[in-house]
């Protein structure tokens, strides 16, 4: 005859307030610290939602919208139009210029910007002396007034009494009129912003160049490898999350040029310098609010769909 036990239930020890379940009792003194962040926080907050978010989502609004004004003193007709602006946008001959003035200026600005950036910062990575004069050289435009250089350069190339037009002139070469022909105007600009702007990529190619692995060009060239296998298979892989980065704000950059030619070209000659941004400008400034928001916007669009683009081809790839 067997006999059978019955088990005992063991038992389940209470966890700990601290360890398996949240405490109800909160830290009066992490309260307080939080209460102070937010104190602390509510300013820049409240600006954020007046000056930037509110300004925005009116924007926004406003571009399903046929709000204009012919006249400071009259009100402003609001009537919902959905999607026309869009529509009129596409459609509109000075519109598509403007955008294809800003899709050359991109293509033609970015690979050359980062082009030349790398170029000197690999050069200055191979200085042993004054290298922190020629960094403080190159980045000096950045940090220069965009209005101030724009009219410096503008003199530089004027068609009558340019400095670059009398230097070329005493070779017998009769210079051409670089902001006031339609072939030139454009490129000029590029070649401008280039020089302003090649610095800030300079800086950061510069510091991603000095983290690469020593060890790793030493082997190569141990190996028999040449100076430009050792840049292109070892250096620039190693400089891909730098590049992405380097392209994405110099892409954002690009896409938003307004000052170079509104200073030097108003736009001209014959809208061939005129971006998305300057008449997006122009149309707030004859009073079409809608259509310069509904332009802003289609130039959103443009940057996130470039910024996306460039992920997909730049990222880091197992």
């Amino acid at each position: 005859m067997s006999t059978r036990t019955t088990p005992v239930p063991a038992t389940v020890p209470k966890p700990s307030p601290g360890r398996g379940t949240p405490s109800r009792h909160v830290n009066p003194a992490r309260r307080q610290q939080a209460i102070a962040a937010w104190v602390l926080a509510l300013p820049f907050v409240a600006l954020f939602l007046v000056f930037t978010a509110g300004p925005v989502l009116a924007s926004l609004g406003m571009s399903f919208t046929d709000m204009r004004s012919t006249d400071i003193r009259s009100p402003l007709a609001v009537e919902f139009v959905g999607l026309q602006n869009y529509a009129d946008l596409l459609a509109d001959p000075i519109f598509r210029k403007v955008t294809v003035n800003t899709l050359l200026y991109l293509l033609l600005g970015v690979p050359l910007t980062m082009a030349v950036a790398l170029a000197v910062a690999v050069g200055l990575n191979h200085l042993t002396r004054a290298k922190g004069f020629f960094r403080v050289a190159f980045y000096l435009p950045v940090v220069t007034s965009i209005v101030a250089v724009s009219v410096v350069w503008k003199f530089l190339l004027r068609d009558d009494g340019g400095l670059l037009n009398t230097v070329i002139g005493w070779f017998g070469v009769d210079g051409p009129g670089w902001l006031d022909s339609t072939t030139t105007a454009l490129p000029t600009l590029v070649v401008m912003a280039v020089w302003r702007n090649f610095g800030t990529l300079m800086v950061i190619f510069l510091a991603a160049l000095q983290g690469v692995p020593r060890e790793l060009l030493e082997a190569a060239e141990s190996d028999g490898a040449t100076a430009w296998s050792r840049f292109r298979y070892i250096t620039l892989p190693q400089l891909r999350p730098v590049l992405l980065f380097g392209a994405v704000i110099t892409s954002i950059g690009y896409l938003q040029f307004f000052e170079e030619a509104f200073v030097m070209t108003e736009g001209g000659p014959l809208d061939s310098t005129k971006s998305i941004t300057y008449y997006t400008y122009d149309q707030w400034g004859f009073g079409n609010y809608a259509v310069g928001s509904a332009a802003a916007y289609l130039l959103f669009i443009a940057i996130v769909v470039l910024t996306w683009v460039q992920f997909r081809l730049l990222r880091e790839r197992d």
